[in-house]
């Protein structure tokens, strides 16, 4: 079939299937269901769009038929978000099963591995978290101390986790231990795959600053788990844990609307209702207008940086530290974003609570929360200093 053949079916099937009350521009990132076996959705719409989709296989667009995906080439993944775009539909389901550890399962996991936890994440049966930092070891994360000991046919863990972003409504976590702790730091790290209701397990919400409490610390004291649930090698966890970290951070590369290019368009239309607009639809206020188009510019840079690094990735070349720009520079957009949200509402942004459901009340909470997204998933100077030493080969200065 012919691409343009393919977008005029995929046309055609999303205006029969897509609700109506969904096609709406939205500015968050991550937006749209996280599934798991405790989800909540928007509405009864937003529950069925994820549930049509699933089937088509189109939540994870090019994975193999086989384990549920919808067997789509690169290209007509890309059309199919194209004219997702254009019907300015949300994703119908987020995550990282799909955009983390769904990937590394179907690289690095046996063929028993993958028809279990494939299919549950493409039809959003379960939500998984990340397990990596704890709270000696964040930046230098291979000081990890969580151990799994080897009893039989099973592992047995102990130890703890924190910052872990939506722990306590995740169903599963995949989690670097400790399988070896007489190997040097990185050689004896296996990855592990471990279900959060597991006996042992204890899961606490940490409150931030924005009211919400998305982070979470894990105590893992003496679970038990089987050996089956080893990703890739025993102690070769590291290697999984950097490929994994290139999937994560190329997703930062949409954090902040690179993404999308339609992020700029949205902040417009906000920019219009909340300052007015002239004659001729353009945003009153002059220093608003230019940083909007700033912010476009820079967004749709990043866009294309992160398609670049996708088109070299379809002819084998796996990337490197190159893909600490895409985190460092989705994290920075993400925060002027939120900044310029605020600045555009001016006081109204300070509502807070609004019992009206007004889009104002959520401004300060999400721009305060947007402060960590330079902390999350490597700080933006571990990426500077990666940058620099990797990506530019500057010397380093002692």
């Amino acid at each position: 079939m012919s691409d343009r053949d393919f977008r005029q079916n995929v046309r055609m099937w999303l205006e029969e299937n897509a609700p109506p009350s969904l096609r709406q521009l939205r500015l968050g990132f991550g937006e749209g269901s996280w599934g798991g076996r405790r989800a909540s959705f928007a509405s009864s719409d937003a529950k069925q769009w994820m549930e049509v989709m699933a089937a088509k296989g189109w939540t994870a667009p090019t994975w193999p038929r086989a384990y549920g995906g919808g067997g789509l080439s690169k290209d007509e993944a890309r059309i199919l978000q194209e004219e997702l775009r254009t019907l300015r539909m949300p994703p119908p389901l987020v995550g990282m099963g799909l955009t983390m550890i769904g990937p590394v399962i179907l690289e690095y996991g046996t063929e028993m591995q993958k028809r279990v936890h494939l299919p549950n994440i493409i039809r959003g049966a379960i939500r998984w978290c990340q397990g990596y930092s704890e709270p000696g070891a964040g930046s230098d994360l291979a000081s990890l101390q969580t151990r799994a000991k080897r009893q039989g046919s099973d592992f047995i863990v102990s130890g703890q986790k924190i910052w872990t972003s939506y722990a306590d409504t995740s169903d599963w976590i995949f989690a670097l231990v400790r399988t070896d702790p007489e190997a040097p730091k990185q050689a004896g790290i296996s990855f592990m795959l471990i279900d959060l209701t597991s006996p042992g397990i204890t899961v606490r919400p940490i409150e931030l600053i924005s009211g919400a409490s998305a982070f979470c610390e894990i105590f893992f004291d003496d679970v038990r788990v089987p050996a089956t649930a080893i990703l890739g090698e025993i102690n070769r966890g590291w290697d999984i844990a950097k490929a994994l970290l290139v999937y994560e951070r190329e997703l930062w590369g949409g954090a902040g609307g690179g993404g999308r290019r339609s992020a700029g368009s949205a902040l417009g239309d906000f920019a219009r209702s909340h300052r007015g607009e002239t004659v001729d639809g353009a945003v009153v206020d002059p220093v608003v207008r230019d940083r909007i188009a700033q912010f476009e510019i820079d967004s749709l840079a990043l866009s294309l940086t992160v398609h670049r690094g996708r088109d070299a990735a379809k002819v084998g070349l796996r990337p490197g530290a190159e893909m600490s720009v895409l985190k460092y520079s989705g994290a920075e957009l993400s925060k002027r974003r939120h900044e310029l949200m605020m600045d555009i509402a001016g006081p109204e942004a300070l509502r807070w609570e609004d019992e009206t459901g007004s889009e104002l009340a959520a401004l300060a909470p999400a721009w305060l929360r947007s402060r960590a997204n330079s902390i999350e998933g490597g700080t933006s100077e571990t990426q500077l200093n990666i940058i620099a030493k990797r990506v530019l080969n500057l010397p380093i200065v002692k």
